[in-house]
């Protein structure tokens, strides 16, 4: 099903102006659930670029830093208000471009909009501090705005990747300039029209579509961003990070995951198996901390697995617009991959319990909920993250062992522990590996809980008010202060001789 013209901008957004790119070049957008292409969409490249950052520039030189922040903070929520009063709408295109069940599409628009109303109120709360250096000086700090940020978003929550980041962004007084994914840039673009509608200063909110090696690439490389914002995969990454290394301009990256869902025997295994299920089959898997390993109890590993294995075989496929349980993958070059590597699974030994290739559908990337056992940690598919509805299961027979195994891994960002233990659950937190740990829950967490990961995860948090860290620097003005009149110093003895009263 195509999306009406209406829906879709196939132009450039710079400057609060809808332009072509100098490229000339677009490229298709495709409906994951049927195939068809939705629209064309402009190929942006190192011009396109230039333009958006000099707009973003130049608004932040301009109107949009001589905004108090109390002004900053109303128009935040003025977006939060136009973002939740057409909440379908923008739930409906995303879902079109990704595939994924329309009330999930509509959960993530929602936390966009809570992103806008989080950030909304700290606007007006960056503040420096003062520190006592004596009585001759005042010495004091200024947390102000970073200037141009750059975003460059991942395709598996598209809008909500960029409500993260941007909105804190803006919050601190940046200018922003966002390449989205390929796959999916239609609500990123359609952001940009309550931009216009609430006549934002022209290049507050910038939008550059294209392709990671073209725009991507010439945005992380411009000398014109002060910082940049990356999710996506460790080699791309890597690259982020050399060009911000060429500039020394800080960054925040997340990297991916491969993270543990820890079963321990004594937790409730019906709601843990329900936990499990969603933890990695939520989004068809394409969670950066999709719960994708799971570690069992081996006391209780059969009759866990086979709960597991009943929720899995459960879930319903479809086109996301018919409310399934779970949709497709998000276009045939990652749907090629993830096949791939339950072809990898099955070549390494493990065993594959249920999924697979999804039967019943002519077109659309649908892969069923997968999961394998008798996985041993050195394999492909316990070591790599692969962003799809794909678990691999082991088992551990102490809680030392449990921990080995969950640590050994070259990512680290979730962590998911089952117990009824308080005391084991505290400690197994303490010991992993992971920036973002949940207990007896999946998925927990909110706006203001800090999120990031652990060795090749990332670097830096979002989420909450540490997040405001990632687009603030700090200037320290120290002031010495004029003499101060003479005072007379009483000697020990005046102060401790006893008052006389007169008479």
């Amino acid at each position: 099903m195509s999306a009406p013209a209406s829906e879709v901008h196939p132009k450039l957004f710079i400057a609060n102006e809808w332009r072509p790119s100098h490229t000339g070049q677009t490229f298709e957008t495709v409906d994951p659930s049927t195939e068809e292409v939705i629209a064309s969409i402009p190929r942006g490249g190192a011009e396109d670029v230039d333009e958006a950052v000099s707009a973003a520039r130049e608004a932040f030189n301009g109107p949009w830093r001589r905004l108090t922040p109390e002004d900053r903070a109303r128009f935040l929520y003025q977006v939060a208000r136009s973002l939740e009063s057409r909440l379908e709408e923008f739930a409906r295109l995303e879902t079109l471009d990704t595939g994924k069940p329309l009330q999930h599409s509509r959960n993530e628009i929602r936390n966009c909009v809570r992103y806008f109303d989080y950030y909304a109120g700290a606007a007006d709360k960056i503040h420096g501090e003062t520190i006592p250096l004596g009585p001759n000086y005042l010495d004091y700090t200024v947390r102000e705005p970073l200037g141009v940020t750059a975003h460059i978003v991942p395709w598996n929550v598209p809008l909500g990747m960029v409500c993260r980041s941007l909105a804190p962004a803006l919050a601190a007084g940046n200018a922003a300039v966002v390449k989205p994914a390929e796959q999916t840039p239609l609500t990123a673009l359609k952001l940009a029209e309550l931009f216009l509608e609430l006549d934002a200063p022209p290049g507050v909110y910038n939008v550059v579509t294209g392709f990671g090696e073209e725009a991507g690439r010439a945005l992380s490389e411009h000398p014109g961003i002060d910082s940049i914002t990356f999710t996506g995969s460790v080699e791309t990454g890597r690259a982020v990070l050399r060009a911000a290394a060429e500039h020394v301009r800080p960054v925040v990256l997340e990297l991916g995951g491969k993270s543990p869902q820890v079963v321990f025997a004594d937790c409730d295994l019906d709601f843990a198996a329900d936990e499990v299920a969603k933890g990695i089959y939520s989004n068809s898997g394409q969670y950066c901390d999709a719960g994708s390993r799971l570690l069992i109890d081996g006391s209780i590993k059969e009759p866990f697995l086979e709960k597991v294995i009943e929720r899995a075989r459960a879930i319903k496929l479809g086109a996301g617009m018919d409310e399934p349980d779970m949709g497709p993958l998000v276009s045939e070059e990652h749907f090629k991959r993830v096949l791939g590597y339950i072809e990898v699974g099955n070549k390494e030994g493990a065993r594959m319990l249920t999924g697979g290739r999804a039967e019943g559908f002519e077109r659309g990337y649908f892969v069923a909920p997968t999961i394998f056992d008798e996985v041993e940690s050195n394999m492909r598919i316990a070591q790599e993250e692969i962003f799809g509805p794909v678990l691999a299961t082991l088992s551990f027979g102490s809680e030392v062992e449990a921990i080995e195994i969950a640590n050994d891994s070259s990512y680290g960002l979730a962590a998911g522990i089952f117990t009824r233990d308080i005391d084991r659950a505290l400690r197994f937190a303490s010991e992993i590996q992971a920036g973002y740990v949940m207990i007896n829950e999946y998925f927990s967490g909110g706006m203001g809980s800090p999120f990031g990961g652990y060795k090749q995860s990332g670097i830096g948090r979002e989420r909450g008010l540490i997040a405001l860290d990632n687009y603030t620097q700090i200037k320290n003005v120290v002031v010495k202060v004029g003499q101060r009149l003479p005072r007379r110093s009483a000697g020990i003895q005046d102060a401790l001789a006893p008052i006389t009263k007169p008479g």
